[in-house]
């Protein structure tokens, strides 16, 4: 069985690792992984020489990961326009294929979702969807990051549900974690090859098909839309690849 100090060195090696590669979505959660077993065995250490070390490199590895931190921050923030959609009421043919596909490409590596609302039936449902897309579209895909809203209510069935996409997820070679946030609004996909997505309405912009027997019931090229907007940016620096 490893240790709290063996599991915060394999965490922040790990996190170094991709660090260096270009993986840094992946990495900052690593290093925050790390430095918090860390903390744990700092606070349990009783020799004072010890303890000063444990110190020293939390402060080290905090230091590194606000950096990568700001660089994650700095990615949705810069880029240049590069296509802009405006999808009209009732609209069919903007299924994902046709707003993600031609970004998804073997350059992409990590993906973070920011995606307030994933907590009803039919958004977890456009959230396997989605990943669905990026797997298969996306043949270096190694990391998924959904930020979102923690659902409080239908006793954690969004946690059972993403539980499941996990280890589905995880059968491909694909990490997936959810990171929770109360106070996000904010609707964009970010991808490790340069793309920013922001969709105004998220992933959520399908209307409910009218019955599970027509066309769009399951191939959402012909499922009708509500109104939004896509703009895409992008910035050559963020490209990782």
């Amino acid at each position: 069985m490893a240790t709290p100090t063996m599991m915060a060195v394999t965490l922040l090696t790990r996190a170094i690792e991709y660090d260096v590669v270009g993986r840094k979505l992946e990495a900052l959660k690593l290093y925050e992984d790390g430095i918090e077993s860390l903390l744990k065995e700092s606070k349990a250490e009783t020799d004072p020489k010890r303890k000063q070390h444990y110190q020293t490199k939390i402060v080290e590895y905090m230091n590194r990961a606000e950096q990568v931190k700001e660089l994650v921050t700095r990615w949705k923030s810069k880029g240049v326009i590069s296509d802009r959609i405006h999808i009209v009421e009732g609209a069919t043919g903007y299924s994902y294929g046709r707003i993600f596909g031609k970004y998804f490409n073997d350059e992409v590596h990590e993906i973070l979702l920011e995606e307030p609302y994933v907590r009803e039936h039919h958004q977890i449902c456009n959230l396997v969807m989605f990943c669905e897309l990026a797997v298969n579209s996306c043949r270096n895909l190694k990391y998924v990051q959904l930020a979102t809203v923690k659902e409080a209510k239908n006793g954690d069935e969004q946690g059972r549900a993403f539980e499941v996409l996990k280890q589905s997820l995880h059968k491909q070679a694909v990490k997936f974690v959810v990171e929770y946030s109360e106070h996000m609004h904010d609707r964009q996909v970010i991808l490790s090859n340069g793309y920013v997505i922001k969709i105004g309405r998220g992933l959520n912009y399908f209307k409910p098909s009218p019955s599970k027997y027509c066309l769009g019931a399951f191939n959402y090229h012909f499922r009708e839309c509500r109104e939004t907007n896509v703009d895409v940016f992008y910035c050559p620096e963020n490209n990782k690849s």
